[in-house]
């Protein structure tokens, strides 16, 4: 641009823009504008109205897990105060969209499996999850159509579930456990599982006594027959794989006698022997003569 000097009246006159100038001018003007159009957006992606996404935890639910093992991992991962959850799971007025035949009780439901956690993630929205993922899986056609060949319910066939995962030693043995529990039921004897009577007691153990197969409970299978009332833990897909298609066999009884060997048979004198094996394996690592 460019300017006369100073008038004999020493005041500056306005200034004259050249043709070249005007063109200048007007360039300017064009990018201020496409600048702050720019400018706008970027502050409002980068600026409290639209935050960054939120980092997502994750919660695995281990196969086998009672709801009560749940619950506390629940509080865990929400940070909450124990017995939040099964306070939550409790409630009557909470729904989870439980089958009919589980009178409210969501052992044997909470599906394991891996779940996403957020701020905004509560135990009711997380148990409700759980519940939702067992009802696609044990709501599935091959589930249903299993359960009525073996003629049985879909939520007994859960429970038998329950006690094949708590049950089995490896993945190889669960179809061989859930075709004793079969036997067993057709023949109207007690099922004995050792599972049954932990649960009732509220622990883990491979230790049973006899004074332990005496309890009142009508998770004792050792006095009473039929199914357990309700689930014992959760099942996953290759024990639920395994109650609705049983190995074949005619076996009663079974013994892990240790690790990896777990032996099964119709004859009940066997049995006691393999029994007593065990009975021995357990000594020695006891460190008893």
């Amino acid at each position: 641009m460019t300017y006369r000097s100073w008038q004999p009246e020493h005041r500056r006159r306005r200034p004259r823009l050249t043709r070249r100038g005007r063109i200048a001018l007007l360039i300017g003007a064009a990018l201020a504008v496409a600048a702050a159009a720019i400018t706008v957006p970027l502050l409002l992606l980068g600026g409290e109205e639209k935050p960054a996404p939120e980092k997502q935890r994750t919660l695995l639910i281990p196969e086998g897990w009672r709801a009560g093992q749940v619950y506390t991992a629940v509080d865990r991962s929400l940070g909450l105060a124990a017995g939040t959850t099964r306070k939550a799971a409790d409630t009557p007025v909470t729904p989870l969209g439980l089958p009919a035949a589980t009178q409210g009780n969501p052992e044997g439901y909470l599906f394991p499996a891996t779940y996403p956690v957020v701020s905004a993630t509560t135990p009711e929205s997380l148990l409700r999850y759980m519940v939702q993922t067992a009802g696609k899986r044990f709501g599935a056609e091959h589930i249903t159509a299993g359960a009525q060949r073996n003629g049985v319910s879909v939520h007994q066939t859960v429970i038998i579930a329950s006690i094949v995962q708590a049950e089995a030693d490896t993945t190889e043995d669960m179809g061989k456990v859930a075709r004793v529990v079969y036997n067993r039921l057709a023949r109207g004897m007690a099922l004995q599982m050792d599972s049954t009577l932990n649960y009732a007691l509220g622990r883990s153990t491979v230790d049973t006594t006899h004074a332990d197969t005496k309890i009142e409970s009508p998770f004792n299978t050792y006095e009473r027959t039929g199914l357990p009332p309700t689930p014992i833990g959760n099942p996953g897909e290759q024990a639920m794989t395994a109650a609705i298609e049983p190995a074949k066999g005619d076996w009663l009884y079974f013994v892990t006698v240790q690790p990896g060997d777990t032996r099964f048979t119709a004859d009940y004198a066997e049995h006691q022997a393999n029994v007593e094996e065990f009975n021995l394996v357990r000594r020695a690592a006891r460190g008893e003569g």
